[in-house]
This record gives C-alpha cells, sequence and structure tokens, in this order.
C-alpha cells in the first residue's frame, strides 16, 4: 500500500472514533459560548442581595410608560372627553364596514354571555352563570358610547374586563355594533319586524 493509502485509512479511523458517542469522559464539555449554558438570571419572585428590598424584581421608574401603551388620546383610548366624562357619540363614524367588524369582535367576546342578539342567552348563562342585562334595556341605551366602551375595556359588576383581549378600535367598532342591536331590540319590543342578521 502506498503511503497515501495509509494515511488517509488512519485519518478514517481517526474521524470515525471523533464522532462516536456515548463515551463518558472526567473533563468538562468545551463550551464555545459559555453564556449559552450558564445563564446568570433570576427567577420571578426570588430573592437578591443585590438590592435592598431583598427582591430580584424592579418596579418600573416613575414616569415611565412603555412605548407600545402610550395612549395620550383619552377620547379613542379611554372614551373620555378632557373633563374625565364618557363620551356621548364614539369618535368612530359608524360606517358599515366599522359595524361588520364590532359584529364580529361581539360574536367572539361578548355573544358567550350576552348571546347572539344582545338578549343576555349565551351559552355560559346556560351554564348556570348570572345573566346580563339585556343591552336595548332604556337604561343603557340612554348611556353615551362611552360608557358602553369604558364597560368593555374595565368590565362591571361579574363582567371581566377585555381591554387586554380587544383593542381600542375593535372596542369602538363593538360599540357600534351594540347600537345596532339595541335598534333591533326596541323593533321586536314594538312588535315590528327586524331583518336577521
Amino acid at each position: 500500500m502506498s503511503k497515501v493509502k495509509v494515511y488517509l485509512i488512519v485519518v478514517a479511523v481517526l474521524l470515525l472514533m471523533a464522532c462516536q458517542r456515548g463515551q463518558y469522559s472526567s473533563k468538562p464539555p468545551v463550551h464555545l459560548v459559555p453564556d449559552m449554558d450558564h445563564q446568570p438570571k433570576y427567577k420571578p419572585q426570588s430573592a437578591s442581595s443585590f438590592f435592598e428590598d431583598g427582591a430580584a424584581m424592579r418596579l418600573p421608574v416613575s414616569g415611565t410608560v412603555p412605548a407600545d401603551r402610550l395612549h395620550e388620546d383619552s377620547l379613542f383610548y379611554r372614551g373620555v372627553d378632557q373633563s374625565g366624562k364618557p363620551v356621548r357619540i364614539s369618535p368612530l363614524k359608524a360606517a358599515p364596514e366599522l359595524i361588520a367588524a364590532g359584529e364580529g369582535r361581539f360574536r367572539i367576546y361578548c355573544s358567550p354571555c350576552h348571546g347572539g342578539r344582545g338578549e343576555g342567552q349565551g351559552t355560559v348563562i346556560k351554564r348556570g352563570f348570572i345573566p346580563p342585562p339585556l343591552l336595548w334595556e332604556q337604561r343603557l341605551i340612554a348611556e353615551g358610547d362611552g360608557y358602553i366602551f369604558d364597560v368593555i375595556s374595565r368590565g362591571v359588576r361579574n363582567m371581566p374586563s377585555h381591554a387586554h383581549l380587544v383593542p381600542a378600535s375593535d372596542r369602538w367598532a363593538i360599540v357600534a355594533w351594540v347600537r345596532t342591536l339595541q335598534q333591533g331590540g326596541q323593533a321586536r319590543q314594538a312588535g315590528q319586524s327586524t331583518p336577521s342578521n
């Protein structure tokens, strides 16, 4: 055999031996990027000797606001005017596209309790939960759009807040759909026929 062939065989055998797995070693493994294996960090609710109060979790710096939650427009994001009172009319025009979007969001987030037409008999209520009021009660019709927006945002009584689930624009769309449902509910109470949705 030529020297080149012997050399190639030796290299091949060494490579195959290097690829063999399952061998135990007393030497620590080679860490090319050690910070990926050993990450100094604190887990939630853990203690820390670094801070005076002994807690690893820190409060946000006073006066800071997350970039995605500035929400300076009180009318759009909270449904209130400059004096802090709920607005009578939504800042978004009740166009057919907005009403259609509101219907879709209502079916997802509201109809499990309020029912498909706002009658307060959704599937959750049929399982024993406290029924919500009819959406076409005169008391709710008399309230401004900002009040309905606030109830969707912050909840009321046994209704939880939906602000973390539904963006502000979709909450205004739901308000537009609720107003449409209220018109249909009034017509039904008056015994008139209404187009089915």
